[in-house]
This record gives C-alpha cells, sequence and structure tokens, in this order.
C-alpha cells in the first residue's frame, strides 16, 4: 500500500470512530443518570403547564432556596416561600406555554446514584400564560430566560433545591 492509500484508509477508520448518542431531542450526551434528571424536569415542566402546585412542591426538596437570580436577599425564599409563590402567582395564570430547551447537565454522581447526588441543568425557557391584570383585562405576557435547575437525589427521584 502506498502512504496515499494508507492516509486515505487512515482517514477513513477515524471518521468511523463511535458516535456519541444522545438523550432524545436534545444535545446532552445519553447517560441512564442525564435521562433520568431530564425526566424529572420534564415532570416539573408538565405540571408547570397544568398548573399544578401541588405536584411541584411534591418534587421540591424541603431544603429548596431560590435567591432570584438577585444581588439583593429581600427577594430570596425557601420551601415554604415556594409555596406561597406556586399559590399566589401561578394559581392566577391559565392557558400556560413552558417550553424548555435542555442545554447542559452537570452531575456530582456521574455513574451510579446515591443519596446526596446533584445535578444542575442549565436550560433556556419559552413561555407564555394568561392573567388578570388590576383592572380585569387579560395580559399575554411571554418570558424568555434561560435558568440553571439544581437537583439532589433522594434514593428515589430528584428534588429540586433551586430553580422552579
Amino acid at each position: 500500500m502506498d502512504k496515499w492509500s494508507a492516509l486515505i484508509v487512515a482517514a477513513l477508520v477515524s471518521g468511523c470512530a463511535a458516535k456519541v448518542a444522545y438523550v432524545p431531542g436534545t444535545r446532552i450526551p445519553y447517560s441512564d443518570n442525564n435521562k433520568s434528571v431530564l425526566e424529572a424536569v420534564e415532570e416539573y415542566r408538565l405540571a408547570v403547564e397544568r398548573g399544578d402546585a401541588d405536584g411541584l412542591m411534591l418534587m421540591a426538596h424541603k431544603q429548596y432556596w431560590e435567591d432570584s437570580g438577585t444581588p439583593t436577599g429581600s427577594d430570596d425564599y425557601g420551601y415554604e416561600g415556594l409555596r406561597n409563590v406556586l399559590l399566589t402567582r401561578l394559581q392566577k395564570a391559565s392557558d400556560i406555554r413552558y417550553s424548555m430547551r435542555y442545554m447542559d447537565v452537570r452531575q456530582t454522581c456521574p455513574r451510579d446514584l446515591h443519596p446526596g447526588c446533584r445535578a444542575s441543568v442549565d436550560v433556556l425557557i419559552d413561555a407564555s400564560y394568561t392573567i388578570t391584570d388590576v383592572q380585569g383585562k387579560p395580559k399575554r405576557p411571554d418570558k424568555r430566560d434561560q435558568n440553571e435547575l439544581v437537583l439532589e437525589w433522594d434514593g428515589h427521584r430528584w428534588l429540586f433545591l433551586s430553580g422552579m
């Protein structure tokens, strides 16, 4: 085999290297753990669309903490504050559309899940909903945002620590 034939064969072989499998519908590399955390986030997304405050509270960790992404602490809240937000804000919304694009998953336990494993999921959110303003007129705001959801494995399921 001459020099050029060897280079062509080497190029073809390297081009046939194993392809990365992704979690369906994403560009997140497939692993059982990545799939399971994205399934939990998808359950969250569907509960938001249903306006299911009780279901969302069942997905929250008792140590839930939200800093609202602001430098001031006046708008921070924990588990009970989350309940208040869901009952006051979410219950006023209707016709909720809540789409998420999963951008990245980082886990502290990439192989075997055990209690205390954490996952961070970077998402792009595209949402809209109908809410009645103070004059009684329906408004349909749109929200486009980037967010980080942080979850912890409790031994049975993923629970949200922040980002809901």
